[in-house]
């Protein structure tokens, strides 16, 4: 018997942050035949942030779709949806964390963007955050990244490269292989 394909959606949801918002979306899909595959859930701000990527077979994905104008009113969420594929793998390319601490400033997130996407690094996830300083109060920002590497490229001199980078935007940071 040849297996069913599934079907793939990616849902994003955004709202006020309230204690059972994860548990009544997860619900919902649930009882949609659904399954939740991948996820990222953040505060920000005061609104509770959630991607979920979700998967079935082609008609209750298909519902599901069907609902979420339902689902944002009843929840009090404002959703947005796509369809999508599952993801190929990737071949050729060597995943590694970036790391970065500085004092908050605007266009961070822009240099460091833009350091790798001229030099055709992906970025794979990003995540970051403002604090402020434990005894100073100084703003700052840190971030935390995953880059996909060609395997073809001198991870050696790239490191040099950043780093020397990082020095002349005054960004304390370090590039290491993913573990695990």
């Amino acid at each position: 018997m040849a297996k069913k394909k599934n079907n793939y959606l990616v849902i994003s949801a955004l709202g006020a942050d309230r204690p059972g918002i994860v548990n009544d979306l997860s619900s919902i899909i649930l009882e949609n035949q659904c399954n939740i595959v991948d996820s990222r859930m953040s505060m920000l701000g005061g609104e509770f942030a959630i991607i979920l990527m979700i998967s079935g077979n082609w008609n209750d994905v298909a519902k599901l779709e069907d609902k979420l104008p339902q689902i944002q009113k009843k929840l009090g969420l404002v959703i947005a949806h796509k369809r999508t594929e599952e993801r190929s793998q990737k071949t050729g390319l060597v995943p590694y964390e970036v790391e970065v601490i500085s004092i908050d400033r605007p266009g961070i997130m822009f240099q460091l963007a833009n350091f790798f996407s001229t030099r055709d690094i992906n970025i794979e996830e990003v995540n970051t955050n403002s604090y402020a300083a434990a005894h100073t109060g100084t703003p700052m920002f840190a971030t935390s990244m995953i880059v996909d590497i060609p395997a073809n490229v001198s991870v050696t001199s790239l490191r040099e490269e950043f780093l020397d980078f990082c020095d002349e935007h005054n960004m304390d940071a370090a590039i290491e292989a993913l573990k695990g």
